[in-house]
């Protein structure tokens, strides 16, 4: 499918971000009539035999199992069988005012610029987005429009950077703070991936994510925000997303964030200038959004982290993506550091190699804040994993991790909590990996094992402090294999690091 519609793009004369989204949008409608058709059905079934009379045609009666309402003139079947001489462009545009119209919750959200298609390549779009098949489920879909949104981040470069990031990231972000429950807020939030994958970490587990998660999110850009609830709505997602007008995470807080969250996953923009301090002073001290202080360097990197910390509870996880530089900076940023480590929040740092992105080349480090921490035996302790060289090349340009690289990872972090291991994420190539990795220890009370079959057992336990196992990298193909690296795995016990 990605073939063929960048096919079609490379023959139409539009720019990648013209026709990203009406793209995404017709996928969207896609899934969207095969839920109204399956709902349609069983109402029309219960039709012939309730007192009531037939709900077929009542918005509420879609509404009410969390599905779409589509109108006769805004369904998908109906665009694919328009004649070519028919301005189809005007008639999706038309679709897409009805779908807001009958659900206000997409108000102002689907694309409305297919007058920019020619008739004919619209029709081409519509057969194609029309091979999805009716019996897929609702999960393939979202995979669906998540490798879209994939492909076009990788085609529009630094753009495409700005609203994606890459889904093996992400999980292991979700792995390691583990969201079963709870609020979750992304400040920057991008196109939504972070509360994607947060809801399939909930659903891997046998749970519900629309009853387990509350999803918050703010978007300075509003056509990002958009994609956002977008990929919300393909998910069978909701959330409070705040987005365009002059939204600005750095001065505005439209969810009252202080303390109110149980997890917050987040990809900042990296060294960001000219944040005007002054518009801040009000925001610092105990208990505010800035609680440590304002960086005297004109960068925002530390910002970001204040803003993770402060809107944690007092038991929140927090896991974000940020440039190296923030780990060794000096001066003023250094102080910083400093206070958040002697707050005893600091958990886990993951150092990630070059090229793992779609627009930048530089290696970055994974985050990872604890406020629960602070009551554990490990309260004193960050957990350092460099993890430059585990994975899978993808290409000459970009790496990835596999499944079973994320679940050795996130694995290694519930070790060192002393929790129970989990390999929902990488089956057996993870648990046999950890377990060779560990093998040589003595039988100890150690941690349980989860396998992905649901099943529990004893396995081995962690390491003392400091005695950490080697790092684990990838041949390079795809088939999983690790192999032997110099140590890179230690556990510092110096509350004071800076």
């Amino acid at each position: 499918m990605w073939d063929a519609a960048d096919q079609f793009r490379a023959n139409s004369g539009l720019k990648a971000q013209e026709y990203s989204g009406p793209i995404l949008g017709l996928i969207f409608l896609r899934f969207a009539e095969v839920r109204f058709a399956a709902r349609r059905a069983r109402l029309e079934a219960v039709g012939t035999s309730s007192r009531r009379g037939s709900r077929v045609e009542e918005a509420a009666a879609y509404h009410a199992e969390g599905i779409l309402y589509l109108a006769p003139e805004a369904r998908f079947d109906h665009l694919l069988t328009l004649p070519e001489v028919a301005d189809i462009g005007a008639r999706v545009n038309a679709a897409m005012r009805l779908i807001e119209q009958h659900n206000p919750q997409l108000a102002g959200v689907l694309p409305r610029t297919y007058n920019l298609f020619t008739s004919t390549l619209l029709k081409e779009l519509l057969k194609k987005v029309s091979e999805i098949p009716a019996t897929v489920d609702f999960d393939a879909f979202g995979r669906i429009y998540e490798y879209f949104l994939g492909e076009f981040a990788r085609s529009e470069g630094q753009k495409g950077g700005e609203f994606y990031t890459p889904s093996c990231i992400v999980k292991l972000l979700t792995e390691i703070i583990e969201p079963f429950h709870g609020r979750i807020l992304d400040p920057a939030c991008g196109s939504g991936g972070m509360f994607v994958q947060s809801a399939r970490f909930v659903a891997e587990h046998q749970k519900n994510p629309a009853a387990e998660l509350a999803i918050c999110g703010v978007e300075k850009t509003d056509e990002t925000g958009r994609l956002c609830r977008l990929n919300l709505a393909v998910h069978g997602l909701e959330g409070d997303i705040r987005h365009g007008g002059n939204v600005n995470s750095y001065y505005d807080d439209p969810h009252d964030a202080t303390g109110a969250f149980d997890f917050v996953l987040a990809n900042p923009p990296f060294n960001v200038n000219a944040v005007d301090k002054e518009r801040l002073a009000d925001m610092v001290g105990a208990g505010r959004r800035f609680p440590f202080g304002l960086p005297r360097t004109d960068n925002a990197n530390y910002l970001w982290i204040q803003l993770f910390w402060s809107a944690l509870d007092a038991a929140g996880r927090a896991g974000f993506v940020m440039a190296n530089s923030a780990s060794d900076a000096r001066s003023s940023e250094q102080d910083l550091r400093q206070k958040l480590i002697e707050a005893r929040a600091v958990d886990v740092m993951v150092a990630v190699g070059p090229n793992m992105f779609y627009t930048v080349t530089l290696p970055c480090t994974l985050w990872f804040l604890d406020r629960g921490k602070a009551k554990t035996k490990r309260a004193d302790t960050v957990l350092f994993i460099d993890a430059r060289h585990i994975y899978r090349q993808v290409d000459r340009a970009h790496r990835d991790w596999t499944s079973a690289q994320i679940g050795f990872l996130a694995n290694l972090v519930r070790l060192y909590r002393g929790e129970a291991l989990d390999f929902t994420l990488g089956g057996s190539v993870a648990e046999a990996k950890l377990k060779e990795v560990f093998s040589h220890l003595p039988p100890a009370e150690g941690p349980r094992c989860i396998r992905s079959n649901g099943d529990d057992s004893e396995v081995f336990s962690p390491r003392p402090p400091g005695e950490g196992p080697r790092c684990i990298c990838s041949n390079g193909d795809d088939s999983e294999v690790f192999s032997p690296r110099p140590p890179g795995i230690g556990i510092y016990t110096n509350s004071k690091i800076g």
